[in-house]
């Protein structure tokens, strides 16, 4: 199955701040932002330059044999690499050097210098390459949260998640396909935590996952110099169509006491959210207690007072 319900992302062009908070940011929908002014990395940063320029300190990454990651059966495996040696690596398509095969495909999303207690910021984990680029300033300085440095191989995709904040996806060099899935299409994504079971977003097995087909996705292609505003609980899958270089910038979209403060990487869920899902959990083991009739009645009048209590109009 081709997925048929497919929407373009709104694209805006030469957008400013007061623009983006005005009418883009109000609407809680992706936008691919056209025309940023972003620096000089866009023109600078070529292979020879990030390899020079970014230095020779190990980064950890994941190495798969197949271009098609899978987070959640970890079908890849972690290393480490000089960045420099990774940079080159990254723009082949096959390796005379390489860990599982010669056309393994590598992905780098940058961590803190202790990613048990820092997070992922360019400024200090890349400072050389960092002054090169200009992010926009779309959210309060307080607001900012991470700016994650990625490097993606060519074919490379990236499992279907979400993130708990908004983020822009600033798409330095090369070209990358995305498709993203509202928040309330989270009941046809058969998901584990953050993550999507269905892998294969394109012709999926209907016969594993029949609910998917109710998914409607939206798509669009960004390139060298596009940004793409992705709001918190929004789902994503990213293909890289060439080699490419990107920078992620999360920011707090709720106020700061609602997100969990060890929470590195900004993938934990709000903080009411995991305690609702952790009495949710206690819940449905007392229901346990019941016979399956009761269970069954109980469990209906359970979806039925959550609905009328929390489902939402409001986002279509």
């Amino acid at each position: 199955m081709d997925l048929q319900r497919k929407s373009p992302v709104a694209v805006h062009g030469n957008v400013d701040k007061e623009t983006f908070l005005r009418e883009i940011y109000p609407l809680r929908k992706p936008a691919v932002l056209k025309g940023i002014h972003l620096g000089t990395c866009t023109s600078k940063w070529t292979v020879d330059y990030l390899s020079t320029t970014g230095g020779s300190q190990e980064v950890k990454i994941h190495v798969a044999s197949v271009p098609q990651m899978n987070f959640i059966n970890k079908n890849f495996i972690y290393r480490t690499l000089p960045f420099d040696v990774l940079v080159k690596r990254a723009a082949e398509e096959t390796h005379t050097e390489y860990f599982i095969s010669e056309d393994e495909k590598y992905y780098l999303r940058s961590l803190g210098v202790d990613q048990r207690k820092d997070i992922a910021d360019i400024t200090k984990q890349f400072p050389s390459l960092a002054k090169d680029i200009s992010i926009p300033e779309f959210f309060e300085k307080n607001q900012f949260f991470s700016s994650v440095f990625r490097i993606s191989s060519l074919g490379l995709q990236l499992w279907t998640h979400y993130d708990v904040m908004d983020n822009l996806l600033i798409q330095v060099t090369g070209r990358k396909r995305v498709v993203l899935f509202s928040p309330q299409d989270a009941p046809y994504l058969y998901l584990t935590g953050d993550k999507s079971e269905v892998l294969d977003i394109d012709t999926p097995d209907l016969g594993k996952y029949p609910q998917f087909a109710k998914a409607q996705c939206y798509e669009c292609q960004l390139d060298p110099g596009d940004v793409l505003y992705i709001p918190a609980l929004w789902f994503h899958n990213t293909v890289a169509k060439e080699f490419g270089v990107g920078v992620n910038v999360f920011w707090k979209h709720l106020p700061a006491d609602c997100y969990d403060k060890t929470d590195t990487y900004g993938n934990k869920d709000p903080l009411a959210a995991s305690r609702a899902m952790q009495i949710l959990d206690r819940a449905l083991k007392t229901l346990e207690e019941l016979p399956d009739e009761y269970r069954d009645f109980y469990a209906r009048r359970m979806v039925l007072r959550i609905q009328s209590k929390s489902y939402s109009n409001h986002y279509k």
